[in-house]
């Protein structure tokens, strides 16, 4: 009876083994290209405390890459501090990088009807808007693009699940029908819209996101984006996305 038993253990450890031998090798280290939005001279929005976006997305995707790095992810940072791309070399850089997928990451702002003056606790004149919050997902869905719609939704959906799960919110202000916005959301629940004309998406050759991590004209939002710890939720979140990306995608 107890050769028996410990028969069984070591079968259910080799299965274990198994199971866990056959996903790894059925879900190889990704090729990531990071792509951080804007540039020094092109500096995207304005921060509620005045602060230039891509000091933001500069920020996080230096936490996003030293994350998937420890996941064995072979990541290119695209657009670093000291770069300025043109949104086309960006992808070019991609596709030379032979990346398997393409994540651009941004921070958000309002239409200007929603923004309000004030003055910062240094006593600078800025302007806000407390209005709305929230992260967005944007994928291409042009007819030039119909290689990689299926898989850039996939991505999409992944990120929104994991993003949800990590206690983070979508904003669907992107959705409003006023000048400026009027986007196409694909999925509410996870803040997935259709934007077919940005350019880094368009242009990538690989499956593609753009996620507006926040809204920083937000006051309080903008606090918590400029957490290192919520940076690493962020960040940790989309490492999880990646792992059911790959997942899902096994033949």
């Amino acid at each position: 009876m107890q050769n028996r038993k410990l028969t069984g253990v070591v079968l259910m450890l080799l299965l274990v083994h198994g199971l866990a031998g056959s996903v790894q090798a059925a879900c190889p280290a990704l090729r990531i290209a990071l792509d951080v939005g804007h540039s020094q001279a092109r500096p995207g929005a304005r921060s509620a405390s005045g602060l230039p976006e891509v000091e933001f997305n500069v920020a996080l995707a230096e936490v996003v890459a030293a994350q998937l790095r420890t996941q064995d992810y072979t990541v290119l940072s695209i657009n670093r501090r000291d770069e300025q791309l043109s949104l086309t070399e960006r992808t070019r850089r991609a596709a030379a990088f032979k990346a398997d997928l393409f994540l651009s990451l941004h921070h958000d702002s309002v239409q200007p009807r929603y923004l309000l003056p004030w003055f910062t606790p240094e006593g600078r004149a800025e302007h806000y808007s407390d209005r709305f919050a929230g992260y967005s997902l944007f994928i291409s869905t042009a007819p030039d693009r119909a290689k990689t719609v299926a898989a850039s939704r996939a991505l999409a959906m992944q990120l929104g699940n994991a993003l949800r799960a990590a206690s983070l919110t979508p904003t669907l202000h992107h959705a409003e029908p006023i000048p400026g916005e009027g986007r196409k959301l694909l999925d509410a629940e996870r803040g997935v819209y259709r934007f077919d004309e940005l350019v880094v998406l368009r242009s990538a050759t690989m499956p593609a996101v753009l996620l507006e991590a926040g809204v920083i004209v937000n006051r309080a939002e903008e606090a918590r984006l400029r957490q290192p710890a919520y940076q690493q939720r962020i960040a940790e979140a989309i490492s999880a996305a990646l792992r059911a990306y790959c997942a899902g995608m096994r033949p």
